[in-house]
């Protein structure tokens, strides 16, 4: 109907189309990234790309699928089900084991009526030798040249195999077969340069991102990031009734290291303070953010914990920061730090209240002799 009624020939509908599909896989785990996250911070970015990524590119297979099930044309979207193998093996790197591939071939056959041929079968494995064989290439191409070579040519090799199986079983002619085949493989190189195209952009927003939410000296997180997420923070913590506690410090007499050593003494000290810190929090929970947000001064948000459970981690902080100290130049420099922390309350209106009763606390520490902790 595309060329008969609009002029437009099949192959480039479905380039818009393949790539229509991608894009709003792109666009909706984007966003179901941004709620996991607010709620389970602990979840990696890549298990919800791997589950989503498979769940929505089984809809739209199936989906596609069953409108034309036990039909002479059942072939019909066979190139996108081929993308859809080199998209989740290849680009979302998800591995799938035997034991799961089954069901989901098994699955596609019984929809298709299919079950009881011999090439169905023999399609089957295929399939899951190439999703295989996609994975292993991802994992080359990692340490290696001539990527863009090695995906092509496996894509191409299996693709082949694959059409070839539906040739007999469909008797296709030999000009479907080759039409069907160019079409893959400009869908092949297509996806390659449009996903590639997308890490990218990603690549430069992170790293602006990073560069707007980082520190330059400690590479912590700076102020803006800590406004940003103490506040979905804070709202998700009263919408939810979910425990979520601070940590604010900050060095002692930090004007008189540097007066006595130098600036770049003093910045050696915020760079030690936060490697210590961070180390410590990585050994502890990665849930735990570190910020600089100040000049000696850093807040560590702890969500999900009362402040009770803060003291599991906040008394090893302590105690590493003040005992260690760092050597400069040929001199050794002693430092302490002073400690406030708190949970949000039912009478915390907004994060501002919260970061109040942190920061009373952290100079009651001050106020009370220094080196410290006033938890309350």
């Amino acid at each position: 109907m595309t060329w008969s009624v609009w002029r437009v020939a099949p192959v480039v509908t479905s380039i818009f189309f393949i790539l229509g599909v991608f894009t709003l896989y792109v666009v909706l785990v984007d966003w179901l990234k941004s709620k996991i996250r607010l709620k389970y911070p602990e979840v990696r970015e890549h298990t919800i790309e791997s589950w989503f990524g498979v769940i929505y590119i089984l809809v739209f297979v199936y989906s596609l699928q069953l409108g034309i099930a036990g039909q002479d044309i059942s072939w019909l979207f066979m190139n996108f089900q081929l993308i859809a193998v080199i998209f989740c093996a290849y680009f979302l790197a998800i591995h799938i084991p035997f034991k799961a591939f089954l069901p989901i071939v098994v699955l596609f056959m019984w929809i298709n009526s299919s079950l009881s041929y011999w090439e169905s079968w023999t399609y089957s494995l295929a399939i899951i030798l190439f999703y295989w064989s996609m994975n292993y290439v991802y994992k080359w191409s990692q340490k290696h040249n001539y990527v863009f070579l090695v995906y092509f040519t496996t894509g191409t090799f299996f693709g082949m195999i694959l059409w070839f199986l539906v040739k007999i079983k469909f008797s296709l002619s030999w000009y479907i077969f080759i039409q069907e085949i160019s079409y893959f493989l400009v869908f092949q190189a297509l996806l390659y340069s449009y996903i590639r195209m997308l890490n990218k952009n990603q690549r430069l927003e992170n790293n602006l991102a990073r560069s707007a939410h980082h520190d330059a000296l400690t590479q912590a997180k700076n102020y803006a990031a800590y406004m940003t997420e103490v506040s979905d923070l804070f709202q998700n913590s009263h919408n939810n009734k979910l425990h979520l506690s601070m940590m604010m410090f900050d060095i002692d007499h930090f004007k008189h290291i540097n007066d006595t050593y130098g600036h770049l003494a003093g910045d050696k000290v915020l760079q030690h303070v936060v490697d210590v810190v961070q180390t410590v929090i990585d050994e502890n929970d990665s849930r735990i953010q570190l910020y600089r947000t100040g000049g000696e001064e850093f807040n560590v948000l702890f969500p999900s914990y009362d402040l009770e459970e803060t003291q599991k981690v906040v008394p090893q902080i302590f105690n590493a920061l003040n005992h260690l100290g760092i050597d400069f130049n040929g001199q050794h420099i002693d430092f302490t730090v002073s400690i406030g922390v708190s949970e949000v309350s039912k009478k915390d209106d907004d994060p501002n209240d919260f970061y109040k009763r942190v920061d009373a606390n952290l100079y009651h520490s001050k106020d009370n002799g220094r080196m410290q902790i006033t938890a309350k």
